[in-house]
């Protein structure tokens, strides 16, 4: 299927690992112009490298920077002032206890998880409905749904994300323009390996037994019970960014292994 992206210019934040990293594949495969961000310089120069390797007939840039900081953010939409596609796929998850979160915990969590992605969007959207095409897609969770009560405060900015991006999509109303929200479920990210071996470091599991007992025992209802590939909501998020995408806005959109159990 040619979804219709070629020559399209993507901004997907957060996008030198995990889901990010997928989606920014996923759009250079299909002829997307991408721009890569982190924090780190030599990642992200690193992951713009290999993308550029791998798909030689795009243009890759790299856009180092620390969004959650004032004088990076505007650095950089200085340095990109308009894009075709904005993915505000960045931000972090941390299980915790509910008694044990302080409140600079929360406002770290807003501002990376919220308020870094709708400060792109305020700037993005505009040339958006100018030029009568945009797609802007917030990566949520299946926690803004159905918070598992293990990081409420990351369950919390994850709902926000939905009540953002639909008021949006109020803004772009009879235009081209879209916005909306993917949900992934849990995600075999580098952020996810990383808490599983922590899980289950005092066993001698292997990687597909720790994958089975934590499916089993923290997420058992999932319908496919596996966790999620990145490449899979890279794939889908393609899709939700191409033109041929229209008939999605304002949209929570799951991937979640049919893990909420609900028909809405």
């Amino acid at each position: 299927m040619d979804l219709k992206l070629k020559n399209k210019t993507a901004l997907i934040t957060g996008s030198t690992k995990g889901i990010g990293k997928a989606i920014a594949t996923s759009l250079a495969a299909e002829g997307t112009n991408v721009i890569i961000n982190g924090r780190n310089e030599a990642v992200v120069t690193e992951v713009v490298d290999t993308l550029q390797n791998l798909f030689p007939e795009v243009t890759i840039q790299g856009a180092a920077y620390d969004l959650t900081t004032e004088k990076d953010l505007k650095q950089m939409v200085a340095e990109f002032p308009e894009v075709d596609i904005l993915v505000n796929n960045m931000g972090i998850f941390k299980p915790m206890d509910y008694f044990e979160i302080t409140d600079a915990d929360w406002q770290r969590f807003i501002e990376t998880n919220v308020m870094v992605g709708n400060r792109l969007a305020r700037h993005y959207l505009p040339g958006m409905l100018a030029q009568d095409f945009g797609r802007i897609i917030f990566i949520a969770s299946e926690e803004a749904v159905m918070p598992s009560g293990e990081m409420p405060q990351y369950s919390m900015t994850k709902t926000m994300n939905l009540s953002l991006a639909k008021s949006l999509s109020k803004l772009t109303v009879a235009t081209n323009v879209t916005v909306n929200t993917v949900m992934p479920g849990s995600t075999l990210t580098e952020g996810v390996q990383k808490m599983l071996d922590d899980m289950y470091k005092d066993t001698d599991m292997t990687q597909a037994q720790k994958e089975q007992d934590f499916m089993k025992h923290h997420r058992p209802l999932s319908q496919i019970q596996r966790l999620i590939r990145p490449e899979e909501i890279g794939a889908f998020v393609a899709y939700v960014a191409s033109p041929i995408a229209g008939g999605f806005s304002g949209e929570a959109l799951r991937m979640d292994g049919g893990m909420v159990p609900t028909l809405f």
